[in-house]
C-alpha cells in the first residue's frame, strides 16, 4: 500500500448523480463500496464532503442573503451529506465516526484532533462535517486543515474529471492532461485545483494532492495501491 493514511475530499455535487438536487442513492452506495475496498485493504481513511448538492452559501449571497448566514447553512448541508455517507458505509459493515466543527451532540462528536487520530488508529473511518466551523472558508480549506492536523499522507480529491488539464476538458478538446505538476506550476498556469487558501496551505505544509475521477470503478483502490491515477500535485 502506497499510502497509510488518506484524506478523501468529495464534492457534494457528485452525490447528485443523475439527479438535479439532493442525494442519488445509487451514487452514494457506489462511493461507499469504493471506500470500503480501501478500508478492507487496511488504509486509514478520513473524509470531507461538500454540501453543494443541497445548499451553497456563496450562491445564496448572490440572491441577497447574508454571506455568513448562508455559509452556516452550507455547513449544515455538509453534515447531512456526511450522515448519508456514514449510513452507507455502516450498512456495508465499515466502522465510522462523524465529527463536526459545529456542536450537535445528538448526531455527531465535536471535532477533537486527538480523538480523530485515535479513531483512525483503531480502524474507523472518520468523517469531518461542517467545514472548519467558520464562514468564508470552503470545504477544500476544511479538507486541507484536517489532513494536516491528522498528519495524512495525501489529499485525494475525487472529481468527475480524471486529473488536472491545461484547460477545461469538457469544453476544450485540445486540453492537455498533466500526470504530475508542481505547486508553482499550478500558480504560474493559473489552473484551478482547489481554492487558493486551501492550495497554499497544502504547499506550505508539503502536503501532496491527487486529483482523480472518483466515478471510475476501482480508481480509489488503485490509487492507494500506488498505481498512476489522476494528477499528482507536489512540491
Amino acid at each position: 500500500m502506497n499510502y497509510k493514511r488518506i484524506l478523501l475530499k468529495l464534492s457534494g455535487e457528485a452525490l447528485m448523480g443523475e439527479k438535479g438536487f439532493g442525494i442519488d442513492q445509487n451514487r452514494l452506495m457506489a462511493y461507499a463500496q469504493e471506500i470500503k475496498a480501501v478500508y478492507d485493504a487496511g488504509c486509514q481513511i478520513a473524509i470531507v464532503i461538500g454540501g453543494g448538492n443541497i445548499f451553497r452559501g456563496i450562491q445564496a449571497e448572490k440572491g441577497g442573503m447574508d454571506r455568513v448566514h448562508g455559509d452556516y447553512m452550507g455547513m449544515l448541508a455538509t453534515v447531512i451529506n456526511s450522515m448519508a455517507i456514514q449510513s452507507a458505509l455502516e450498512g456495508l459493515g465499515v466502522q465510522t465516526r462523524l465529527q463536526s466543527a459545529i456542536k450537535m451532540e445528538q448526531i455527531c462528536e465535536p471535532f477533537i484532533r486527538r480523538k480523530a487520530v485515535r479513531h483512525l488508529e483503531k480502524g474507523r473511518v472518520v468523517i469531518f462535517g461542517a467545514g472548519t466551523g467558520n464562514p468564508y472558508f470552503t470545504t477544500d480549506s476544511a479538507a486541507t486543515l484536517r489532513a494536516i492536523e491528522i498528519e495524512a499522507d495525501v489529499i485525494l480529491k475525487g472529481t468527475r474529471v480524471d486529473g488536472i488539464y491545461s484547460s477545461d476538458p469538457e469544453k476544450d478538446k485540445n486540453a492537455v492532461k498533466y500526470d504530475t505538476i508542481t505547486f508553482e506550476e499550478v500558480y504560474e498556469k493559473g489552473l484551478e485545483v482547489m481554492d487558493m487558501t486551501a492550495f497554499t496551505l497544502c504547499k506550505e505544509n508539503n502536503l501532496p494532492i491527487i486529483v482523480f475521477d472518483m466515478n471510475k470503478k476501482d480508481n480509489l483502490f488503485n490509487l492507494v495501491q500506488g498505481k498512476k491515477v489522476g494528477t499528482l500535485v507536489e512540491v
